[in-house]
This record gives C-alpha cells, structure tokens and sequence, in this order.
C-alpha cells in the first residue's frame, strides 16, 4: 500500500512525547484482496498530517482501523497511548472523526444535531449550548444552525460534520475526505479551523 505522510503545520514537543498515533505491523484482508499490508506509522502530536495515495490504496481502510469502526486482522494501534481494541472506550473519548460518506440525523437542525451530539458524549447542556455556538460561528453556520440539515448543501454538511467531530474539544481529530464535494469558500473555512485546531 504506497502512501505518503505529509506534515503541514507543527507546534513544538520534546521528542519524549507520546505520539498521537501509532501504528505497527497493521494487516487488512478481504477475501484474497489485501487491503493494508503492514503500515508502521509514527504520527506526532501538534501536526495536521495527511495520509495520501490513490485510489484504492487502503487510506479509508486504514482510517477505520486506527478509529475503531473496523478490526484489523493483525497490528496493533494506539492513539495518546492507549490501545484502540484493548481500550476502546478511552479512545473513542480523546478522537474525533469526519468520515467519508457522512450520514447525519437529517430531520434535525444544525444546532439540534450538535446539542444531540453533545449529549450523547455526556457533555452537560450549557457546555454544549457554548461550544455549538462557537463552532457555529467559525464555520459559517450562525445564519442556518435553525435549518434542518437535510436541506443543508454539501459544504454545509461537511462543516456540521466537522463541527460535530470537534464539539468535545478532542485530542486527536480524522478526517477522511474532507474537502471532497466541498466548495472553495467551504474548504478554505475547513482548512482554516483546522489549522487553528492544530495550533491549539
């Protein structure tokens, strides 16, 4: 599976510092067809980093591995340190995720899906309340947070979708496909958040 790690922005660690991800001797298989065979990656925290390839290399794959939504069939993953299949639950706590393919509570409004959200990670109502409020602002979504998201264009989904996966402010955030279908006003708004995350 030819990938390449790409890193943009940066913020400063010592070099003992646990890795946001770490990935070793990661094997999928579907039948006959290897999807990932055997990625060792090492991805620093404080980096906004991009796994590319072509198509059918294994990205998708690989994302919902590292996430927890598909189980290898060899390797082991961490991410801050703690073991994704050994430890799901603490995992799922510290990431955020904006897959591919989103699929979102349509009859719901924007503010509602983030409140909805919210709550079912057990963040307390006024903390949701602020942080959707924020989120709201800084991508573009004030004026339709009250529009129900199945009337929501596709850069309006992918920044609900973005908003949802940052609510409870993670310590790791994947992103699969992000800008795919987005317009440029969207994608700079995205890229822009994402490097303010990342700075943070």
């Amino acid at each position: 599976m030819p990938e390449h790690v790409e890193h943009a922005e940066s913020t400063d660690r010592t070099a003992t510092a646990v890795p946001a991800v770490r990935v070793e001797g990661l094997w999928k298989r579907f039948g006959d067809q290897i999807a990932v065979a055997g990625i060792d990656l090492e991805l620093p925290a404080g980096k906004f980093i991009g796994l590319v390839g072509p198509n059918g290399a294994g990205k998708t794959t690989t994302l919902s591995m590292v996430t927890g939504l598909l189980r290898p069939d060899m390797g082991r993953i961490e991410v801050g340190g703690h073991d994704v299949w050994r430890d799901p639950v603490e995992v799922k706590s510290r990431i955020g995720v904006l897959p591919e393919g989103l699929r979102l509570f349509e009859r719901l409004s924007g503010r509602e899906l983030l409140a909805y959200t919210g709550r079912l990670r057990g963040l307390p109502g006024a903390e949701v309340d602020k942080r959707a409020t924020q989120l709201l602002d800084v991508l573009d979504l004030a004026g339709a947070q009250h529009k129900l998201v199945v009337d929501y264009s596709t850069g309006m989904r992918k920044k609900i979708g973005l908003a949802a996966a940052l609510l409870h402010n993670p310590e790791v955030l994947f992103l699969d496909e992000p800008f795919e279908g987005v317009d440029p006003v969207s994608a700079q708004t995205i890229r822009e958040v994402l490097v303010r995350y990342t700075r943070s």
